[in-house]
């Protein structure tokens, strides 16, 4: 018996080597890039809206400003500064093939601040993507960078931290290049789902099932699963974290053998950010948009292009319609070898499969298809879904004020898209050219909501979105609004140390602001795209001026503002 067990366990090595090969990335060559002992609020691969978390989240004890240092030796090649994502981010390239990207900053050092303030008055633009050359900005390991912040996309101060292959731009798990963070702790297993996989994932919910913890061993209740489908896949929740810290994070790897066979695994590995949103394929979408959990498949669907799936036996998705018992085990990891086991056996119970009945027309991945009624048509591309499923239209009134169509309904919010779909509507009346000039189509879905310019042909208005819900054609002749709450006109502003001002729209969408001092661009600042702050500075000495600041919003509609006060 013991022999057994051992030519078992051997095998299982073997197809496990198969499926991922050892991870072979310089260890000690970066260093943490702050002074603080190394902490994560968030880990490589870990699930989030609409994308995989693509670094490490360092924590900087609840507070900005501290010091941000160059991991290694190398050149500055990169300075972004935007609303949202990284908000201000440093790109270093190194000379070993990678490039470490520090994100959420504060200011950068004074020397590099000076430089970027001057760049954006060429272009005249607070939002820029800057391309620096080798002898510009050299850095060797530990020099100054930045202070941390929480600029952009971020929640809380924290420092966002990446390492990128250079020639490719492909972002791999920081966690495999051996920094010092101890982590002796296996993942945890939380529960384990069952599909029905004679059906679309999109239309159905999975059976859950609870789990039991012995040390690092799991197991179900019931150990035995039976279920009334012959054919199945599985989903997790699970979460992993490092010594001394109670944050929950994402997984490294799981592996999924089915009859002491592997079958199919997913690693945290390397993670381009043009596949980002492929994380819709590996959770179970609908659970987390109808606000369940997180459930990350242990089957590849048909749609994930460029997937974190190997495949061993199949993809993932397994036959039991010969009702015999069969042994499962899902084993996850973290990055440090750490290993959580969840055993169980599944049963098919024999039901006869009954017909699948659903309303909708069924789309493919992978199939440019389309459905057409006589006031509105959608086409969906190759590259749009990751399963099969019928997608449902229906019509109904329009009660917007200035609504010229009826409201089309198309699919539903629980169906993910990785590529945008053509929306194409006919408007219910004639309309003059002006009009339509100041079309959009508006989606909606719950409380969210968006517009985007349409564009005309034959009378048809046309427009691409990336989700499925409500769209309806709405005429907006309502320009933008622009507030300057405490800034009257000939206001003294010589106590003051800033302006600020906001833009809003009736239908939530402006752009396009710019503001001048004198004729003159002034650079404000747009953090997060609420409010637009300028500090005094040498652009605005003691005297009169005149500020004018302009918005447009999607439906091309223009608006000015002018201040004038004294400084």
């Amino acid at each position: 018996m013991r022999v057994l067990v051992f030519v078992l366990l051997c095998c299982t090595v073997s197809v496990q080597a198969q499926l991922f090969a050892p991870a072979n990335y310089p260890k000690g060559y970066f260093r943490n890039p702050l002074e603080l002992a190394m902490d994560l609020s968030g880990n490589f691969g870990e699930l989030r809206p609409n994308h995989y978390h693509m670094g490490l989240d360092l924590k900087t004890n609840k507070v900005e400003n501290q010091l941000v240092h160059a991991a290694a030796d190398g050149y500055i090649s990169r300075i972004k500064i935007e609303p949202g994502g990284f908000g201000r981010a440093i790109y270093i390239n190194h000379p070993n093939g990678f490039t470490t990207l520090y994100a959420h900053l504060n200011d950068f050092n004074p020397k590099l601040e000076n430089w970027v303030k001057q760049q954006q008055y060429a272009k005249e633009s607070w939002n820029v993507f800057l391309e620096l050359t080798p002898g510009q900005f050299p850095v060797k390991q530990g020099d100054f960078l930045a202070y941390s912040g929480n600029t952009g996309g971020s929640q809380a101060p924290h420092l966002h931290f990446e390492i990128r292959r250079t020639a490719d731009d492909v972002n791999v798990n920081p966690m495999l290049f051996g920094f010092p963070l101890a982590d002796n702790t296996a993942p945890r297993i939380l529960r384990l789902a069952v599909y029905d996989r004679m059906r679309s994932l999109y239309e159905q919910s999975p059976r859950l099932i609870p789990v039991k913890a012995s040390g690092s061993n799991y197991s179900t209740t019931p150990a035995l699963v039976k279920v009334s489908s012959p054919k199945v896949s599985f989903a997790i929740t699970a979460f992993d974290t490092h010594t001394g810290s109670s944050n929950l994070n994402g997984i490294f790897e799981a592996l999924l053998y089915v009859d002491n066979e592997a079958v199919i695994g997913f690693r945290m590995d390397n993670i381009s950010y043009s596949d980002t949103r492929y994380l819709n394929a590996h959770i179970d979408y609908r659970t987390k948009s109808a606000g369940g959990a997180w459930l990350q498949h242990l089957s590849d669907l048909p749609g994930y292009v460029n997937s974190i799936y190997k495949q061993a036996k199949g993809d993932g998705a397994i036959d039991i319609s010969d009702g015999a018992v069969h042994a499962v085990r899902i084993v996850v990891k973290d990055a440090y070898g750490n290993a959580a086991t969840l055993d169980y056996s599944v049963q098919y119970d024999g039901t006869a499969v009954a017909p699948l009945v659903s309303t909708g027309k069924m789309f493919y991945p992978f199939m440019l298809d389309g459905f057409e009624t006589e006031h509105c048509e959608f086409f969906i591309g190759e590259r749009c879904l990751y399963d099969s499923v019928h997608i449902r239209y229906g019509q109904s009134a329009n009660t917007h004020p200035q609504g010229i169509s009826e409201v089309h309904t198309i699919g539903s919010s629980a169906i993910p898209l990785q590529e945008s779909f053509l929306v194409r509507i006919q408007p219910n009346r004639s309309l003059t050219l002006q009009e339509q000039q100041h079309t959009v189509m508006q989606w909606y879905s719950g409380s969210k909501n968006d517009v985007q310019k349409v564009e005309w042909q034959n009378g048809w208005a046309s427009a691409r979105f990336r989700d499925f819900g409500s769209f309806r054609l709405v005429t907006d002749d309502i320009p933008p609004q622009i507030n300057t709450p405490g800034l009257a006109d000939g206001a003294n502003l010589g106590k003051a140390s800033r302006i600020t001002f906001t833009v809003t729209d009736n239908l939530g969408r402006s752009k396009n602001v710019r503001t001048l001092l004198d004729g003159k661009w002034l650079r404000f600042t747009n953090d997060k795209g609420r409010t637009f702050i300028y500090r005094f500075d040498e652009k605005c000495l003691a005297g009169p001026h005149e500020l004018t600041i302009s918005a447009e919003d999607e439906a091309g509609n223009g608006t000015t503002k002018t201040i004038r006060f004294v400084r």
